[in-house]
């Protein structure tokens, strides 16, 4: 099950949940609105290539690089 980020469009407040399905219903533990919008999360990946680490990331937007304009 993974972790989503969610931000309430009613109260603003920040939150994650676990989701068990795609379909699953969120509501805010804030307020308890429905009304909530899922947040781009950005994750990071370290490997290592002939005992040198790399960092890998991957991001959505501009900001996190995912549209290549940097």
């Amino acid at each position: 099950m993974p972790i989503y980020e969610y931000r309430c469009k009613r109260c603003d407040q920040p939150f994650e949940t676990w989701v068990a399905t795609s379909g699953q219903a969120v509501a805010c533990p804030a307020c308890a609105s429905p009304e909530v919008m899922r947040k781009l999360s950005v994750f990071g990946l370290k490997t290592a290539d002939r005992g040198a680490p790399a960092t890998l990331s991957a991001g959505g937007g501009c900001c996190g690089g995912g549209c290549a304009c940097h």
